[in-house]
């Protein structure tokens, strides 16, 4: 009785902190304290760090449960699954809410717009006898390739040095434009 009653309150700690990060977004972990997930499971502070031992123990334990609910198992992962994965982990991200991204430079702004309309505008003769929707999918693609942020995460999480994370976006960028080329769609 006591064991089921143990894993009863780990389990309703963890839920407590998939409820905190469904109300402040999947990126947003301010709110997944001891504290908020200790008022939000009913429990008590001390009932956490004993199950947890810290912050840390009881981020790693909710993001494992997300990583659970979106059907990934990311030991063993194959080259086949990364696809699967990919839109798992995407319909799972879908349902929080979407975090509101502070305003740009309007220059910035400017910019990206351009690029936008430069994107359409190089795959429209390629893409004539698509749907605008399949014309849209791929010129955001490439948007996200090429952008700065894609280039950052290459070189700040990957260790990639300056030359290869280029080398990598480009090569990316170049599988695209192929398929592109050859007609295939993004959902086909």
């Amino acid at each position: 009785m006591r064991q089921r009653q143990a894993v009863e309150t780990r389990e309703r700690i963890i839920e407590a902190g998939c409820t905190l990060l469904r109300r402040s977004g999947i990126r947003d972990w301010r709110a997944l304290t001891i504290r908020g997930v200790a008022l939000q499971a009913g429990v008590n502070e001390r009932t956490v760090y004993r199950y947890f031992g810290n912050e840390r123990g009881l981020r790693d334990a909710v993001m494992h449960r997300l990583e659970e609910k979106a059907g990934i198992e990311l030991e063993g992962m194959r080259l086949e699954d990364v696809t699967g994965f990919a839109a798992r982990i995407f319909d799972h991200v879908s349902a929080y809410p979407g975090r509101p991204k502070p305003p740009l430079d309007p220059t910035l702004s400017d910019a990206g717009v351009r690029q936008k309309a430069a994107l359409l505008a190089a795959l429209a003769e390629r893409t004539s006898e698509w749907t605008d929707s399949d014309r849209t999918s791929a010129a955001a693609l490439l948007d996200v390739l090429w952008n700065v942020a894609s280039y950052e995460r290459l070189v700040s999480e990957w260790e990639l040095d300056h030359e290869q994370a280029i080398e990598t976006v480009s090569w990316a960028i170049k599988l695209v434009t192929e398929a592109i080329s050859h007609g295939r769609r993004p959902g086909g």
